[in-house]
């Protein structure tokens, strides 16, 4: 059982998750900065959502964390670089609201487009004013998507029944990719020249602050209006306004800003401007999708399984194709560190047949946790995996190859004079180990196996087996293989207990015997 600090309101679905699961879920809201690097001591995890700033001094204050979750998408208000460097996992919700901020994109484009904010406020107030707020049609006009990603995709196919014209500037799609949604690809710049309206839909990173600065912005085509509900700070606020009282920008539907929370901007109270407090994901289905996620994400995280939406471990590139072997990838990992007394130098992973075309970064992750934890003075997890392996001097190197022979895939772990090889069997369900030591060898992944390297000749099995039986225990698998010169040969048995030391101490003395491991795989 974990202890997992709520800070910020959950929805009742995802605190019922992680309390299903046998979490203690410690919620405490509304706590002091203070008081919030006293509570983190001594919990495993932390969920917040945007006003918990999760800082580095705060990381250090949770020694005990595992894992950090963000209820909803933006990562701004975490340190993900500090939580990296000290083996925490960060993961997020990047699903949960994206339909609440399309259809709330949407929704502000219209409302700029026709100033109904302005007209519902004079005629709440007692002015007919329908001369003053005559506006713009959507039909026909050119609509520039800045950001083709999961929110962006799900604007443009609102927008595309409007009969508008789709144009989007993404370094990260293809063209090909943006053709399915019949939206054509241009440069940033060109884009600006053309749109009608524009729709922002980047992250905010060191790439996207302040992109959308004067200079930038002075190229739009003139009498633009500008929707931002992604993040603010990509727009640099000051030269908006400048740009508004030139009359390049027509108009300007924000939800998010520099700084927030703000009651305070010379935006504010502009009759071409429309504002609403960053409540893109505030409705009811987006809160419950995003608590509910989370933790999920958290309850994996815990369990030391593999978390899809862990934003410091490269998860989104794990493929479906490759995820059903992580698993494996870690008890081949295991096992090898069972054949090697030290850690190996040199660790290579070899993923051939379909696998080969594929991401491998997150198999390797997975290598390493099985390999690792036999040398490491600390826990081993996807985040810090890869820096336990440079501390202990392993070079780690991943091949890839078409060529699987008669395996869909095969997944081969070597290092320290030992390899393992492994796949899935029986339409991909079933681990078994196909080569150990370069024998061709089949053996399913047992908790607990027995490897012996013997002389090739007769009785040396009989003699294994017999040992065996003196110790009452129960062989449930054995598979044998021979070396390509029919010198040496290797038996790999699945036992049903854990031998005991003087089992092993008499299968040493068989005459024909050369060496024997015990393989633990938990």
């Amino acid at each position: 059982m974990a202890r997992v600090l709520v800070p910020e309101k959950l929805s009742e679905a995802g605190l019922a998750v992680l309390r299903d699961a046998g979490h203690e879920v410690d919620v405490q809201l509304d706590l002091s900065d203070d008081q919030l690097l006293t509570a983190i001591q001594g919990a495993q995890a932390l969920i917040v959502r945007s006003a918990t700033t999760v800082h580095s001094e705060l990381l250090k204050s949770g020694s005990e964390l595992v894992v950090v979750g963000r209820a909803g998408v933006g990562l701004d208000n975490i340190d993900v670089v500090a939580a990296t460097s000290q083996g925490v996992m960060v993961c997020n919700a990047p699903q949960s609201n994206v339909v609440s901020a399309a259809e709330h994109a949407v929704a502000l484009m219209f409302a700029l487009a026709r100033n109904i904010p302005q007209a519902h406020d004079g005629l709440a107030q007692g002015r007919w004013e329908r001369s003053s707020w005559s506006g713009v049609e959507v039909l026909d006009k050119t609509i520039g998507v800045v950001g083709l990603g999961r929110v962006g995709r799900l604007v443009a196919e609102r927008l595309l029944n409007f009969g508008v014209r789709l144009v989007a500037y993404d370094p990260y799609v293809t063209a090909e990719a943006a053709r399915e949604l019949n939206v054509e690809m241009l440069q940033l710049d060109e884009l600006l020249a053309c749109s009608d309206f524009l729709t922002i839909h980047l992250p905010k990173n060191t790439e996207t602050i302040g992109l959308l600065n004067y200079e930038r912005l002075s190229l739009c085509k003139r009498g633009a209006r500008i929707v931002n509900t992604a993040r603010g700070g990509i727009i640099v606020e000051a030269d908006l306004v400048r740009l508004l009282d030139e009359g390049v920008i027509a108009g300007a539907a924000l939800d998010v800003f520099d700084k927030e929370p703000t009651t305070v901007s010379p935006l504010f109270g502009r009759s071409n401007v429309v504002v609403t407090p960053h409540l893109g994901a505030s409705t009811a289905e987006a809160q419950h999708k995003a608590g509910l996620t989370i933790a999920e994400q958290v309850v994996l995280a815990l369990d030391g399984e593999f978390v899809p939406f862990a934003v410091n471990i490269a998860a989104d590139h794990a493929s479906d194709a490759m995820r059903p072997y992580l698993p494996i990838g870690e008890r081949l990992g295991a096992f090898l560190g069972c054949l090697v007394d030290a850690p190996p130098d040199d660790l290579e992973i070899r993923v051939s047949g379909d696998l080969a075309n594929y991401d491998r970064r997150i198999l390797l992750l997975s290598v390493l946790r099985g390999v690792l934890p036999k040398f490491a003075s600390k826990p081993v997890t996807f985040v810090n995996a890869n820096t336990v392996a440079d501390d202990l001097g392993m070079l780690v190197r991943d091949f890839g190859s078409h060529d699987a022979g008669q395996f869909r895939g095969l997944v081969e772990v070597r290092g320290g004079g030992h390899s393992v090889a492994g796949t899935l069997t029986r339409n991909g369900k079933e681990p078994r180990i196909v080569q150990i030591d370069d024998h061709s060898i089949e053996v399913p992944l047992s908790k607990h196996l027995i490897v012996i390297t013997n002389d090739d000749r007769p009785g040396i099995i009989g003699a294994v087996g017999t040992v065996f039986g003196d110790a009452q225990v129960n062989i449930s698998f054995m598979g044998l293989g021979r070396d390509v010169d029919g010198e040496n040969a290797l038996m790999a048995m699945a036992i049903d207990t854990e031998p005991k030391a003087s089992l092993l101490s008499d299968l040493e003395k068989l005459s024909g015997v050369q060496s024997i491991s015990s393989v633990f795989l938990g």
